[in-house]
């Protein structure tokens, strides 16, 4: 499995989204859709921006009763997406739902990942806030890590921070995918754990998930390129 950019498509219509995917002729980059554009535009864009040959990672962080996760992920799973996720808050008998929903009659899945914790929530905001007082913010990441390891999903959403200690606690083949990444001489923006392309690459992330560092860039190719040569070469 090599290393790969995953784009975030956070754009508020279609129209936006192709305009930026346009300037990629003779490339198709793996995109993440979130919730801006899934909400906007509906499982048309997913299937439109499928047809163009792109790898697509559904990034909607489901979490809810077992039950309505399942069905949920059910449904997801038809639109033929490479990866989706959730959140590892919602506890293992959540999570074995979603597999279970998300394998489809002839066994095939997409990868499915948990977000362990965002990569806005800083240890000061999980200690006050999520009252999570006694235990560091890595120490909750690795054991959020564990229990979607063992209810058997393929990888967790983490810092690039702590994508070396996940392969440690869980094994190389239990992927990483980062977001919080930005430029050496980029805006961390709301980004509160954050690490450039080429610190990702040596600590060990899998994936990458890139947003505003290309998709906001005067030129967004360049960009995307930039951190293929930094974080894949």
């Amino acid at each position: 499995m090599g290393k790969d950019v995953i784009i975030a498509c956070d754009f508020a219509s279609k129209e936006a989204c192709f305009a930026f995917l346009d300037k990629f002729t003779g490339r198709k980059p793996f995109v993440k859709i979130g919730m801006e554009l899934f909400y906007a535009e509906g499982p048309a864009i997913v299937r439109e921006i499928k047809k163009r040959g792109h790898k697509i990672f559904l990034d909607l962080k489901l979490h809810d009763i077992p039950n309505t996760v399942k069905k949920s992920m059910a449904v997801l799973s038809r639109l033929d997406v490479d990866m989706t996720n959730l959140h590892a808050a919602g506890a293992s008998s959540m999570m074995k739902g979603a597999i279970e929903g998300l394998t489809r009659e002839d066994g095939t899945r997409p990868l499915l990942i948990a977000v362990t914790q965002l990569t806005s929530t800083d240890e000061e905001t999980m200690k006050n806030e999520l009252l999570i007082k006694d235990t560091p913010i890595d120490e909750v990441v690795m054991s959020y890590a564990e229990n979607a390891m063992k209810s058997g999903l393929d990888g967790v959403v983490c810092s690039p921070l702590e994508a070396g200690k996940v392969h440690d606690r869980c094994g190389k083949g239990f992927l990483t995918v980062t977001p919080g990444v930005r430029f050496a001489d980029g805006d961390v923006g709301d980004q509160k754990r954050v690490m450039t392309p080429a610190e990702a690459k040596r600590i060990g992330s899998d994936y990458i998930v890139v947003g505003r560092p290309i998709t906001a860039a005067p030129d967004p190719v360049a960009a995307y390129e930039r951190c293929v040569a930094e974080f894949c070469d």
